[in-house]
């Protein structure tokens, strides 16, 4: 017995470390992503990361005949998903990584509040939560007055919302279709979406260079692929309001990075809005009951 919950202790501490990792490797991407938008426009990048990424993740993650059923939810999950990454890709160009990262991570706070339009009840902790996203988005998004918002930092937002729908959407869809049928679905899916829309990319860009190889080696094998299917069996141990805890680090990574590589100075107000949404995050998560978390990075 004693043998038995050791090592079940061991593989709980192993699974946090991984969800950690992932969170870094998330959080990274921030960073990465921006500097590989010098060589590629978001569109083609989105199409080389996720259609290569959604190649993996059926190779890694479909066991036995697809599940026909699971197709449709699989296409309007990764509707929405491209609708996250196409936005907060694009706002990436004007805004900067950390605080990309933090507007993003407020879609675990906006859940909540689209399902309490769907008539779900919130708790005092959801909230509070909420209130407290909101406020932090505030100081985010409108630093010096309405006149000196950043489109950028709009743009990931919309982001954040198509995330948060997509996080309830998840909730909706794994009660019924196998997850390792939805998920290699919706991340092919982005991939196919962004194909799809390159005649419509007026700002068609593709460079070749190793900054850009890198970011794509980076972003779909490592921060789609790899993360997600170490996410997959860490949460065999780990139960979701804890692992959602866990996640709320990413902003925090994004922030490192941005700070380590590229020098960024955040200032009095984006640190006040970036500290009340991550406690709009772990107020919401941990007091308030656990959501699906979406695929990031």
């Amino acid at each position: 017995m004693v043998t038995a919950a050791r090592a079940i202790d061991r593989s709980v501490w192993r699974a946090d470390l991984a969800l950690a990792f992932n969170t870094l490797i998330w959080g990274s991407t921030f960073v990465i992503v921006k500097g590989a938008l010098n060589d590629a426009s978001p569109i083609p990048f989105l199409a080389l990361r996720f259609t290569v990424a959604g190649i993996l993740l059926f190779i890694v993650l479909t066991r036995g005949p697809m599940d026909h059923r699971a197709i449709l939810p699989g296409l309007i999950l990764g509707a929405f998903l491209f609708g996250g990454y196409i936005f907060q890709t694009s706002g990436l160009n004007y805004t900067t990584p950390s605080k990309a990262a933090f507007i993003t991570g407020s879609s675990v706070i906006l859940v909540p509040l689209i399902m309490l339009l769907q008539g779900a009840r919130m708790t005092t902790a959801n909230i509070a939560g909420a209130l407290l996203g909101l406020a932090g988005l505030y100081f985010l998004v409108l630093p010096s007055g309405l006149g000196a918002v950043n489109r950028g930092d709009i743009m990931v937002l919309f982001g954040a919302i198509s995330f948060a729908v997509h996080i309830v959407l998840v909730g909706k869809y794994t009660l019924k279709f196998s997850f390792q049928h939805l998920v290699p679905l919706q991340i092919f899916t982005v991939g196919l979406v962004s194909i799809a829309a390159l005649p419509f990319d007026r700002s068609l860009k593709l460079h070749w260079t190793g900054g850009l190889i890198l970011a794509l080696v980076v972003t779909s094998i490592f921060a789609t692929g790899f993360a997600f299917s170490v996410q997959n069996w860490a949460q065999q141990y780990t139960p979701p309001a804890h692992t959602a805890l866990i996640f709320a680090l990413e902003p925090v990574f994004a922030a490192l990075t941005s700070f380590v590589i590229l020098g960024e100075r955040m200032g009095g107000k984006v640190i006040l809005g970036s500290a009340l949404i991550l406690a709009g995050m772990v107020v919401s998560e941990v007091w308030g009951g656990s959501t699906p978390s979406p695929v990031e990075g």
